[in-house]
Formats: C-alpha cells, structure tokens, sequence
C-alpha cells in the first residue's frame, strides 16, 4: 500500500529543477530496493522520512520548530512509524505529535517538495540518507504546541524565514511557497 502510493505521488510529481528531478529518480528507484524502504531501519542508501510545510490561514507565515539536535529552525517531520499507512499519513502524524494540529487542510493533492539529505552516522545508526518527501498544509487556525522534538515552534512570516538559522532545502521550498 504505502510502495504503491508513494510510486503514484512520485509519478505526479512535477519537479521544480534538476535537482528535484534528481531526487524524484533516486526516490523511485529506492521503491524499488529490497526489505522496507520505509522502516528506519533501512540504511542502504536509507529510508523515506515525510514533512511538513504548514502554513497559516492567511498563508503568509509558516510554522517552523526549532529541532533540538540539529539547532535549527526546520519543518516539522520525521520517520515513517509501522502503523501509518502511507506516507501523507506519516506527514499528519509528525504534524501532531511535533505541535498538536490535527485538522491540516492539504493544498494541492500530491507532494510539495522533496529532497534527500545525509544522516552522520550515530551511536547504533551508519551514515545513511533520508529521503524526505514533503506536503504542504494549512492550519485551522494559530494554535499550535511545541512538542517532544520540538524545543520551540513558531509563525515565522514567509518573508522573513531567511533571518532565521535554517538550511538551503527550507529555503528551496519557501521560494516555491512564495511563487
């Protein structure tokens, strides 16, 4: 189930550049792979993670958390759990549990942005990739609670998220955000 619509996501998919055109084949030839590409537990080359971009309703600010062990200002996402049974599904849940909004209306009706990064390897973990797949949403409404991996969250206006400590793969997807 999750294999099958991942692979449909995938296949609709406009990528924005080259470099998400690259990402879109190395993800669908990663549904390809033996054993679970979904499990965190997969290291060769690594596994599907899903996140989210949740906007406002004015849709002018999105909600970014401040991850605790890379001390940034991210979206908020995570690893695929066992019983979600697909990986929009994934999305929602890590939406949840990082800031306690369960009622997300889904803009578009497919993927938002994708990309693969490294993971340094840790204490039982070999260096591996997370290839993460990325909805965009809006909230119901401003409320929202800073969850477990979540030191601090907040609406950061859409015009100001590069004042703020993140990464070049926010600021891809805030650019498509902003266009």
């Amino acid at each position: 189930m999750r294999r099958n619509h991942l692979a449909e996501l995938l296949r609709s998919f406009r990528p924005d550049d080259d470099l998400e055109a690259a990402y879109a084949e190395r993800m669908a030839a990663l549904l390809q792979v033996p054993g679970d590409p979904f499990s965190r537990a997969h290291f060769q080359p690594g596994h599907f993670t899903a996140s989210s971009f949740v906007l406002n309703p004015a849709r002018d600010a999105v909600l970014l958390i401040f991850h605790s062990k890379l001390l940034r200002w991210l979206q908020p996402g995570g690893h695929v759990d066992p019983q979600d049974v697909d990986i929009l599904a994934s999305a929602r849940r890590e939406v949840a549990e990082e800031l306690s909004i369960d009622q997300l209306t889904l803009v578009g009706n497919g993927l938002f942005d994708i990309d693969i990064h490294e993971i340094p390897a840790r204490r039982t973990e070999p260096t591996h990739a997370h290839f993460d797949v990325r909805f965009l949403f809006v909230a119901p409404n401003l409320d929202y609670s800073a969850g477990s991996d979540a030191s601090a969250a907040r609406w950061v206006p859409i015009l100001q998220v590069s004042e703020v400590e993140s990464d070049a793969s926010v600021m891809r997807a805030i650019g498509k955000i902003s266009r």
